[in-house]
């Protein structure tokens, strides 16, 4: 029975609503689990609410309690050991609890009645005993082998879209707003979304005990209202320095790592990330997280970033030596603004957060280092688009910025560039339209005052916009507006924008100019090539993806160019992730693919620097299998467990093997 209006979760939030949780967890090493307790506390939203849905995801729960009264599962279940799961779930139910069946999506509700039904504005406490499951989506335990510091396990999550569900019993829709506190206890220190209580950051290494022997615990808590998808943990040899901040601001800043990472990771983040902040909130509104920290994760994280509350989780794959790759840390920022304050109502508006981000993040790079380094990031991103565009031509609904979703729908069935880059571009045409950047910029101030803390869709967004223009230019803006081809940018599909998006490509000059030279040099005898390493000597990261995609909307090279390609830039030698993705794209479209096929396979999967991120490891698979696809697949088989769950399921998926999740 469908109960809500977000129709990826199974809970009665429209009904009742948790707007605060707290979590007792304890973090068992030895069996990868965490085992606990969720206070969550819920206001009715209409009179007579007698019951109380949660969503749930491979949880054993064991009891649960409303106002003093106890429902004991392990009782129940062991006297109906015997018994089959139906029989056992009509018990349950008799019991005045309820498991639902579990859906593929969206987990299994859990429904708890409530004796004396709500009016509305009454609160309510449930309290949920329960571990998780090896099974648990949002979850990796890594082992000591998987670390930089080959010590000590490794824990992390990764909750976005709908997994929640899957470490506590919530609420689990970007509808629902809650703040939370957490209690851990663990040999190794934890870090959460939130602003840590004790110990303290900046004080000894787990609390000056040793650290895989002796337990802690640490306490955090989150006091701006969250969505649930910002649920996060992290647990390790994790260590901290601070970076400098600008006097007089109420927040701090610094960076999470394994000590063993930790002089790349500061050098290479330290310069820039205050800066973002700084003048994020000097063009917004003041960064009021209190904490702005950074954790560099092992490398089967399957994101490029992931913008938890006061606690952004980044991929190893930034570490380029270059500080070229720091947008992501932009971008993670500016979700403070962009999703973590102004949040989508659902899946649907995902563009909201994602597009604005994207949009914002470029707006930071144009303050820090110009209008052509805003123009060069868009013509970064025009490349993924257009492979994102690409790869739904046969689902064209996910071509669109707001995508309708069935009941129980898997939201990352969708996850792709277009929201990013379709929705950053649409964003750029308006700023365009309505009069430049610093009329545009004001409307977006104004944006984040009028909707931080609450979750909103499109039509909201779109009545704000028509709101704000007409009071702030009257009818020649709402001529503008009028003008726009509304249902083209919101839902249109195919391989092209609605308008054709020009922009300023003096940094990209030098690398479209020497892919032209190869180009041109497919009929000359490889032997007669002038080609040099030099011909890039002193280029950072950007310019040689932009030089490498440029290369792969040409035709292919002939196979000996290939090989020369490879062979004078060390390309297939590189330990730059981001180039080795745009190298591999190149190769295995080119007809010395066969030639690259286990290189490919193997850069992948390499136990020293494994291409966990999403933005890696799919694109490559995916082209690997049109190469040799026994070679995907056995490649894959042979490592999945190196991946995270989200990323495994994915690629599955993706190369039509059976889902190795719990494998």
């Amino acid at each position: 029975m469908i109960t809500t209006s977000d129709p990826t979760t199974q809970s009665n939030y429209t009904s009742i609503a948790s707007f605060h949780v707290d979590l007792y967890w304890i973090l068992d090493w030895e069996k990868q689990l965490i085992t606990g307790h969720a206070v969550n506390r819920l206001r009715a939203k209409a009179d007579g609410v007698d019951k109380v849905v949660l969503d749930t995801s491979f949880l054993n729960i064991s009891k649960v309690e409303v106002g003093g009264q106890q429902v004991d599962v392990r009782r129940i279940l062991a006297r109906m050991s015997n018994h089959s799961t139906d029989y056992i779930l009509r018990c349950l139910a008799h019991e005045k609890f309820k498991l639902g069946e579990h859906h593929e999506v969206m987990g299994s509700s859990l429904t708890i009645p409530i004796n004396t039904p709500l009016a509305k504005d009454e609160e309510v406490e449930v309290v949920v005993w329960y571990s998780t499951t090896p099974e648990c989506t949002a979850l990796q335990w890594l082992d000591k082998e998987q670390t930089a510091g080959k010590k000590f396990g490794y824990l992390f999550s990764q909750c976005q879209p709908i997994y929640a569900r899957s470490i506590a019993p919530v609420q689990d829709s970007p509808s629902v707003k809650i703040t939370y506190t957490s209690t851990v206890q663990s040999v190794l220190p934890v870090c959460m979304s939130a602003i840590r209580v004790s110990p303290p950051s900046n004080g000894p290494l787990h609390d000056g005990k040793t650290v895989g022997k002796d337990e802690v615990v640490y306490k955090y808590k989150q006091p701006t209202p969250i969505p649930p998808y910002l649920l996060a943990i992290a647990a390790g040899n994790l260590a901290y320095r601070a970076f400098d901040v600008p006097s007089g601001v109420n927040w701090t800043s610094g960076v999470w790592t394994e000590p063993e990472l930790m002089e790349r990771c500061f050098w290479e983040f330290s310069q820039d990330t205050s800066k973002f902040v700084s003048n994020a909130e000097k063009i917004l509104i003041p960064y009021h997280w209190g904490v702005y920290d950074i954790l560099v994760l092992p490398p089967s994280f399957p994101y490029g970033g992931m913008e938890n509350a006061c606690l952004t989780f980044l991929t190893p794959t930034l570490l380029s030596g270059d500080r070229a790759l720091v947008d992501v840390i932009a971008h993670e920022l500016t979700h403070s603004y962009f999703g973590n304050g102004v949040t989508q109502k659902d899946s649907s508006a995902f563009w909201l957060n994602e597009g604005w981000t994207t949009y914002f993040e470029r707006v930071l790079a144009q303050v820090l280092h110009g209008p052509q380094a805003r123009d060069f990031s868009f013509i970064i991103g025009a490349k993924a688009l257009v492979d994102s565009l690409k790869g739904y031509e046969s689902k064209p609904k996910y071509q669109r910025l707001v995508i309708e979703f069935d009941y129980g729908e898997d939201p990352d069935d969708a996850y792709s560039s277009i929201p990013y880059e379709k929705g950053a571009n649409f964003l750029l045409y308006l700023e365009r339209q309505l009069g430049g950047l610093d009329i545009f910029l004001k409307y977006a101030q104004d944006y984040v005052k009028t909707f931080d803390g609450k979750s909103i869709g499109t039509e909201e967004w779109k009545e704000h916009l028509y709101w704000y223009f007409k009071a702030n230019g009257g009818d020649e803006k709402i001529a503008v507006l009028d003008a726009v081809d509304w249902d083209a940018w919101l839902y249109g599909e195919g391989l092209q924008l609605p308008v054709e998006m020009k922009y300023d490509t003096t940094l990209a000059t030098q690398a479209y100019e020497l892919a032209a030279k190869w180009d041109k040099s497919r009929d000359t005898d490889i032997s007669k090539l002038t080609f040099k390493s030099a011909d890039i000597e002193g280029w950072n990261t950007n310019q040689l993806i932009v030089f490498l995609e440029k290369l792969e909307t040409l035709e292919p090279l002939p196979r000996a160019h290939v090989h020369a390609l490879a062979d004078t830039y060390g390309f297939n030698s590189s330990k730059n992730a981001e180039v080795g993705l745009r190298w591999f794209e190149v190769a295995l479209i080119s007809p010395a693919a066969p030639d690259f096929a286990q290189s490919a396979a193997d850069w992948v999967v390499d136990p020293t620097s494994l291409k966990g991120r999403m933005k890696f490891c799919r694109p490559v698979f995916k082209v690997l299998y049109k190469v040799d696809s026994k070679l995907a697949i056995k490649t894959f088989e042979a490592n999945k467990t190196a991946f995270h769950p989200i990323a495994r399921r994915m690629i599955a998926k993706d190369l039509g093997v059976a889902d190795a999740k719990s494998s």
